[in-house]
């Protein structure tokens, strides 16, 4: 008989590996790793944005700074082969693992039958595109109520539009620790005046604190990315207003970066109406309109929206070659829809 194993035998434990001395519990090597992918005949796609974690010890250090305590639903978007899916489910209650990939959402629980079959009731797969989740995607797992904390190493290409959205459509979060590319990971928790503060930096201020957890080298990856990747972690704060809702700021938000070097009383022209309206709700809003988008924090932003609410339109907006027209004294731009 050969000695050598098969890729499905090197993927499974031994019984050394099982017992229950053994600690901390078994975390998928790089040899589990490539040997699942083998039997899958999966390779790391760029479309999806695809770099598995094979290093443990870094698996291990995003449970840590996740700060979990054993009773929470955990969100983990893109769990891949399952290696931070094992480290999750050994410090929470329960993982709800969202997988866009077919061949590796039908085969995460297998894997996790495999390693932790104690564990694998607790293990909900989900495979579909984060994107389009809504609340009742949660519906019968738990409590339905949803998952309180998003632990998660993000695809690079959709990991700010991942955030955000979750954020939206799941009050019930209330912290969580992604794992992103530094740059993506640096401009969520960039502050006004920065260079790097942007659209993303504000949206993500509306309802939550954002700060840089640590950095993780390139070399824990596979395939490697060309860059180091940065670990976010966000705690849930009350939003920035309770009067307007995140549609109306996230559209003057969006209108006041369009053009990065413009002034705000020419970006905000367009939903404002005019050049002229705009600087009326700018000065309303207590803002110069001469200043930048990247000059303000959230709550500039949200008087802004407030003014708009509250600024009535010029019956009669002179042009810019100073030709006059004239519309419906109540034409008040519409900025956003209903909350």
């Amino acid at each position: 008989m050969s000695d050598q194993q098969t890729p499905e035998e090197s993927a499974q434990p031994d019984a050394a590996q099982q017992s229950p001395q053994q600690s901390p519990p078994q975390l998928l090597s790089a040899a589990h790793v490539r040997a699942l992918a083998d039997q899958l005949g999966v390779r790391p796609t760029k479309q999806w944005g695809q770099n598995f974690v094979i290093d443990p010890n870094t698996i291990r250090r995003i449970v840590s700074l996740a700060d979990l305590d054993g009773s929470e639903h955990v969100l983990e978007v893109g769990p891949g082969l399952g290696s931070l899916t094992l480290g999750l489910l050994d410090e929470s209650a329960l993982v709800s693992a969202v997988e866009i990939d077919p061949k590796l959402a039908g085969r995460l629980a297998d894997t996790v039958q495999r390693f932790r079959p104690e564990r694998a009731a607790n293990l909900r797969v989900m495979e579909q595109d984060a994107l389009k989740l809504t609340p009742e995607s949660f519906t019968g797992f738990g409590d339905g109520e949803g998952p309180s904390v998003l632990v998660a190493n993000l695809p690079y290409n959709v990991a700010v539009p991942v955030v955000l959205h979750l954020l939206q459509i799941l009050p019930s979060l209330q912290k969580g620790l992604v794992m992103v590319q530094e740059e993506v990971a640096d401009r969520l928790c960039a502050g006004p005046g920065s260079k790097i503060y942007g659209v993303p930096s504000v949206k993500a201020a509306w309802d939550t604190n954002m700060r840089k957890a640590g950095v993780v080298g390139k070399r824990v990856f596979w395939p490697e990315p060309r860059i180091s990747s940065g670990l976010v972690r966000f705690d849930r704060r009350a939003e920035a207003s309770a009067e307007l809702n995140r549609e109306e700021v996230f559209a003057v938000i969006d209108a006041a970066f369009a053009t990065r070097r413009k002034t705000l009383r020419a970006c905000l022209a367009g939903i404002a109406g005019s050049p002229t309206r705009a600087e009326a709700v700018l000065r309303a809003a207590g803002v110069d309109p001469s200043a930048r988008g990247e000059t303000l924090d959230i709550h500039g932003f949200t008087a802004i929206a407030a003014a708009l609410r509250e600024v009535p339109p010029a019956a009669e907006t002179v042009a810019d070659d100073g030709a006059a027209s004239s519309g419906p004294a109540d034409a008040v731009p519409r900025v956003s829809g209903d909350k």
